[in-house]
């Protein structure tokens, strides 16, 4: 397989590592990163590594490796841009949640659902990866979201947040049924206590998932 730049963009951090290489690199994110902003900080981030390809995970809506809307947690620009002719190799732009989930799945029905700025989530089955928003749903008086995001864990504190998290994937998980559920993102290692057929993700799958963007032999692909 050729060597991959995988750039996973968070609401707090943009990480990338490429293939070959075992440290990622990451610069801040948050609500004033463009779409321009980003590919001009990573370029030479990533100047002495390797790479003929391109996968970003952005915590957005993505069809047809495009950018439907803008994010919710970064700033503008990203609805359009032209990533392939900013990087001047191939790109494949995915979002970040379902990025997270094609590198978390082994078989069977998986749900994926990513805690850390807002909720990410995504759906595994029949060897498609198909990304979701189930972070705006409504739940309880507001949203999912607001129940289990970072403002919520900063606001509610620890337990309640807990609390809160474990509500959440229990109504999921009988809406939609899954054989098992990951956590990932960055504050699923907050949780102490998890029921049966939930299991802790690795924040390293993201990366895994996009060096899988384009491996042929993957368990699983974008829907």
């Amino acid at each position: 397989m050729q060597p991959v730049l995988v750039i996973d963009v968070g609401g707090t951090h943009v990480k990338v590592l490429a293939s070959g290489v075992e440290e990622p690199r990451r610069i801040d994110s948050g609500p004033t990163l463009h779409a321009e902003v980003m590919t001009k900080a990573v370029i030479p981030l990533v100047a002495d590594w390797t790479w003929d390809a391109v996968s970003i995970g952005i915590p957005a809506p993505v069809h047809g490796g495009r950018v439907v809307a803008e994010p919710v947690n970064l700033g503008s620009g990203w609805v359009g841009y032209d990533f392939a002719a900013a990087f001047g190799k191939p790109v494949r732009v995915v979002n970040d949640a379902a990025m997270q989930a094609l590198g978390s799945y082994e078989s069977g029905k998986m749900l994926f659902l990513g805690l850390g700025t807002g909720l990410g989530s995504a759906l595994v089955a029949d060897g498609y990866v198909q990304p979701m928003e189930l972070g705006h749903l409504p739940f309880r008086k507001k949203t999912f979201e607001d129940y289990v995001g970072e403002r919520a864990l900063e606001k509610r504190g620890k337990k309640r947040w807990r609390a809160d998290v474990l509500d959440a994937v229990r109504a999921l998980s009988a809406a939609l049924e899954p054989d098992y559920v990951v956590l990932g993102g960055g504050n699923a290692k907050l949780l102490n206590e998890l029921p049966d057929g939930v299991v802790l993700g690795d924040n390293a799958n993201a990366f895994k998932g996009g060096f899988r963007l384009w491996d042929d032999a993957a368990p699983a692909r974008i829907a």
